[in-house]
């Protein structure tokens, strides 16, 4: 995917003023109806949700957006162990996948950039079983909702160290080794604020042969002693080696650089937040701000003033 000469901006899964709403529904819900009736009810969340992702790539498209990033739960519960499903079991399978099919052409024609970012709880690097099985799940999900819909990025968090951050980064590449090829050829990493620097990830995911999502503000909050124009390059340089555009994300503090956690996100980016080596790139950057659609477009705006 290209977007020669210029930036794309990456809106995060919701909106802020918009009327676009996505549904969701509990387990404890679900797990209290009959199955027949659980699947009708996951049926019409799901056929909501999907109708929503298209009114929300229009949107981006009319607003010269060049990124969305798809909300995990777009099928809610859809691995979980006891009430999970396959599109198949829904009553309104066939509108589904025909949305999706209308989904998959129009992100074509607008060259939209699709990606999943699954959340903290998706570990690869776990000494768990459990936590890695259930990873696995969730993997294959979010794998097959962005082989419909033709999303490039599943985007995943290293986790925790566990004590021995050579062993955690040991047990991600042999996970990430076997992974069916729909999930690891869209697979990414994300240095964290909290454990795992781009200094950490570089060398893992040159060594899988898989792009590192750059976050500015996790590296600012956490850094390595390389600078931001030291790991763009590097960047940059792993994400063309696979054929690939660049993908980073931005975000400003909510409180500020000057006292207190520096990882709560602000609604809207400073524009003094945007990296000075970023500003004639063609790549992606996620907006990560409170004010969703409008921090994405304030941004657009600030930037083009500069």
């Amino acid at each position: 995917m290209t977007n020669t000469g210029k930036l794309r901006f990456g809106l995060c899964c919701i909106f802020r003023q918009e009327p676009l709403k996505f549904r969701q529904v509990t387990a404890k819900t679900l797990q209290a109806l009959p199955r027949k009736i659980q699947l009708e009810r996951l049926s019409e969340v799901c056929l909501h949700n999907v109708r929503t992702l298209q009114k929300a790539l229009d949107f981006v498209a009319e607003n010269n957006i060049g990124a969305f990033r798809i909300l995990s739960p777009l099928f809610p519960r859809y691995s979980h162990p006891e009430v999970g499903y396959i599109i198949e079991d829904l009553p309104d399978k066939s509108e589904i996948v025909q949305r999706f099919a209308e989904i998959r052409l129009f992100r074509q024609a607008h060259d939209i950039r699709l990606s999943f970012h699954p959340d903290q709880f998706n570990v690869l690097s776990s000494p768990r079983p459990e936590v890695v099985r259930n990873t696995m799940r969730e993997l294959e999900y979010q794998g097959m909702l962005g082989e419909m819909v033709d999303a490039d990025i599943i985007n995943l968090h290293a986790g925790g160290t566990y004590g021995n951050k050579k062993d955690a980064l040991k047990r991600l590449q042999k996970r990430v080794d076997i992974l069916p090829q729909q999930i690891r050829s869209r697979l990414s990493l994300e240095n964290d604020d909290k454990s795992y620097t781009p200094h950490d990830l570089l060398p893992v995911c040159q060594k899988l042969k898989i792009p590192l999502v750059y976050d500015v503000h996790h590296h600012r909050c956490l850094p390595d002693g390389l600078t931001e124009e030291a790991v763009t390059k590097k960047v940059i340089a792993l994400w063309h080696s696979l054929g690939r555009e660049p993908y980073f994300h931005i975000s400003s503090p909510k409180n500020g650089w000057q006292g207190g956690s520096h990882a709560p996100h602000a609604d809207y980016i400073d524009p003094a937040d945007f990296p000075a080596c970023w500003r004639n790139l063609t790549a992606t950057v996620d907006v990560e701000a409170k004010a969703k659609e409008l921090a994405v477009l304030r941004l657009k705006k600030d930037l083009a003033g500069c």
